[in-house]
């Protein structure tokens, strides 16, 4: 649907997760039968999610033991854990900056140049542990490193940016063929991010075998602040999952849609299935585990550019285990402990066995839901209140 914004100026309106509301079916299922795994490539994951690759997030260790929890993590190849030999005094470091200074602080520290043989150490470590590795590169670095992560055994590469095209125009360089590239390099390839029907179905024609969808979303991106670009995460997984039935019919070749940022709780998650997201990737939520490296801070892939930075240092103290925080249990009702099961819940109460019969789920937009949880609070406060 599109409106009028201004004379002569039509807009698409579009949806957020807090503007969506998932429909219960005729049919409930028991919990215990419902199905949340996830293969991609040939790899077989007992949860459908990734975890960003934010150095706050995801050290080689935290990869380990998400995968031995049956999810994934995704190492940012170009961060710490490549350019420090020892980076757990840098995260001390950062974790002690001033919030006015944390900007500055954290770009000084990435100054510090990638070291092509971490690389390599990197992922060997987590392939020792016997669990898949998943590293990513930005489109401007991955020739030049891809390769020492497959000397290490890399299983899966991501390759990942703000904005991730397949066809980059620059009159200054030579850009990444990503047809060419995904053709050659010997693994699996994840792409994105991207958050358009157009954009979704380029990327998924050049042979990756997902592509992340979200561009500024999470807690710690401020991209849709600094470039203004973005499209709320609803309407942006519901457009790259019709671009995925488009080239599945045009080829039989089916292409994963992993919902990239934006997701807090199980019920955002829920919803991101069910607007067609084969599996997730987040950031914050896992940021505040005990097993995180960031020490109770997080902070955005792009914080440290040099010159235009659209990420930033954010708080998110420290709540519970990695293990609680997937598979509980939960003792708080706010919904960021128990991801998976909350996730199985809803499924389950929607009447859906598994991950892509949940794609088929009746939404609704309900924008009263806000509404309602602002009344319950206010009444909550007056009752309060009165007893008082």
């Amino acid at each position: 649907m599109e409106v009028e914004i201004g004379r002569g100026r039509l807009a698409r309106v579009s949806y957020g997760f807090d503007d969506i509301a998932i429909v219960p079916s005729r049919r409930t299922r028991d919990a215990e039968d419902i199905d949340i795994t996830w293969e991609i490539a040939g790899f077989k994951f007992e949860l459908p999610l990734l975890a960003s690759a934010m150095d706050s997030v995801v050290s080689p260790q935290v990869a380990i033991e998400l995968g031995k929890l049956g999810a994934a993590g995704v190492l940012n190849l170009e961060g710490l854990w490549t350019r420090y030999e020892d980076p757990l005094p840098v995260y001390e470091k950062i974790a002690s900056f001033p919030k006015e200074k944390a900007t500055r602080g954290i770009q000084e520290i990435y100054q510090e140049p990638v070291k092509p043989e971490l690389i390599t150490q990197r992922i060997k470590e987590i392939k020792k542990a016997g669990v898949i590795a998943i590293g990513s590169l930005t489109p401007q670095k991955v020739a030049r490193y891809y390769k020492f992560a497959l000397d290490g055994g890399l299983d899966i590469l991501v390759i990942q940016g703000t904005v991730v095209s397949a066809e980059h125009v620059s009159k200054r360089t030579k850009p990444l063929n990503l047809y060419e590239f995904i053709k050659e390099v010997g693994v699996p390839v994840i792409v994105g991010g991207c958050c358009s029907y157009s954009t979704a179905l380029h990327l998924m024609r050049t042979g990756a075998v997902g592509v992340l969808v979200g561009v500024g979303p999470g807690a710690a991106c401020t991209t849709r602040r600094v470039l203004g670009i973005g499209v709320p995460q609803a309407t942006a997984i519901v457009d790259a999952a019709a671009a995925r039935t488009r080239y599945l019919e045009e080829t039989g070749r089916y292409v994963h849609v992993i919902a990239d940022g934006g997701m807090s709780t199980g019920g955002d998650i829920a919803k991101a299935i069910a607007c067609g997201a084969d599996a997730v990737m987040i950031g914050s939520p896992l940021s505040r585990a005990v097993e995180a490296p960031g020490k109770g801070f997080h902070w955005g892939m792009a914080t440290f550019h040099p010159t235009l930075p659209r990420g930033t240092r954010i708080q998110v103290g420290v709540k519970a285990t990695l293990k609680e925080i997937l598979l509980g249990p939960a003792y708080e009702n706010d919904g960021t402990l128990n991801l998976m099961g909350a996730l199985r819940t809803s499924m389950a109460t929607a009447g859906y066995e598994s991950i892509k019969d949940f794609h088929r789920a009746e939404l609704m937009v309900a924008p009263a839901l806000q509404t309602e949880g602002k009344a319950t609070q206010f009444a909550q406060g007056v009752g309060q209140g009165a007893r008082s």
